[in-house]
């Protein structure tokens, strides 16, 4: 760093602080986009078991966010009490992807599709509550498995453009065999915001959005009460949590009897949610679940008219 410091020395002090941040920050850019391993994340238990152990979810899960260079991102990494040999076939296809992402209250339909030799999610992003689907956001993820590995697993969804300006969205998971009986979760929740978007947050974060915050404790208050960071890190960290909560609440639902799979998923999303009321609370259980049993009866009936006679 101090010889790009002498290399700069001939700009304007703004600009040279400028790219100095950016190369400052190209260290931790690389790392987050390398390919993961099983090693790796195995390390990234370890290094993280003070974290899980001790923390204010009272369970062992870790979360981060970051912002940086136009960019949000969430991490969640998760100790779950299942075995990879379940948890990692149960992880893998767009169908399944499709059962989980429709769990998230914004979800308003998930539909999957094969283009160009390239698995697809068609999500409709949209409001808190009923809406009609056309006036929700399409968003078109490209569906990759990296990795399956008889003790690891790696899958990423992109797409290239969001809601309100947003772009390049990145879901990626990694989950790793601890044990027989245990697995290892890390849930990656990215995406780039340009000035149109920006401004559109800024906007929701001073009107309906004002009161609204994350997971991580930026200070105490005079009595040790926790202050939680707002903001648009305050943004990814309550969606980061609510896709984790997704793929738990899909996950502890594989040993329920199929037809009624959906049911215990619905109602366990819920309840993950409600564990944390002061960053997740937006319906009562009944509308909730009144809300998703149509929208899931709209995608099956959809799904039906599409099928050939």
């Amino acid at each position: 760093m101090k010889v790009a410091a002498v290399c700069l020395s001939g700009f304007p002090r703004w600009l040279r602080v400028t790219l100095l941040c950016t190369l400052a920050a190209l260290p931790q850019l690389q790392t987050q986009a390398q390919a993961q391993d099983a090693a790796t994340l195995r390390s990234h238990y370890t290094r993280l078991r003070e974290q899980l152990t001790h923390n204010q979810f009272q369970r062992p899960l870790y979360l981060e966010s970051d912002e940086a260079s136009g960019e949000l991102s969430g991490n969640i990494y998760a100790l779950l009490e299942q075995p990879y040999a379940e948890v990692g076939p149960a992880l893998q296809g767009t169908d399944h992807w499709c059962d989980i992402l429709i769990l998230h209250l914004n979800v308003k339909s998930c539909r999957t599709s094969t283009a160009k030799a390239d698995d697809r999610l068609s999500l409709s992003i949209g409001r808190k509550s009923d809406q009609p689907l056309d006036e929700a956001y399409p968003v078109e993820f490209r569906y990759e498995r990296v990795t399956a590995s008889p003790d690891y697993l790696q899958l990423m969804l992109k797409a290239a453009e969001g809601p309100l300006g947003t772009s390049h969205y990145r879901i990626a998971l990694e989950v790793v065999a601890l044990d027989n009986e245990r697995s290892f979760l890390h849930l990656s929740y990215a995406y780039a915001y340009g000035m149109a978007a920006n401004v559109a947050m800024q906007g929701y974060l001073a009107t309906i959005g004002r009161n609204k915050v994350g997971f991580s404790v930026v200070d105490h208050t005079d009595d040790g009460q926790p202050i939680y960071i707002g903001g648009m890190r305050g943004v990814v960290e309550r969606n980061t949590m609510r896709y984790f909560l997704a793929i738990e609440a899909y996950l502890g639902a594989l040993t329920t009897a199929p037809q009624e799979r959906l049911e215990k998923r619905l109602n366990d999303w819920f309840t993950g949610i409600e564990r944390y009321p002061r960053q997740l609370h937006e319906l009562e259980r009944d509308e909730y679940l009144d809300m998703k049993h149509k929208e899931i009866q709209r995608q099956q009936a959809l799904e039906s008219a599409d099928q050939p006679n």
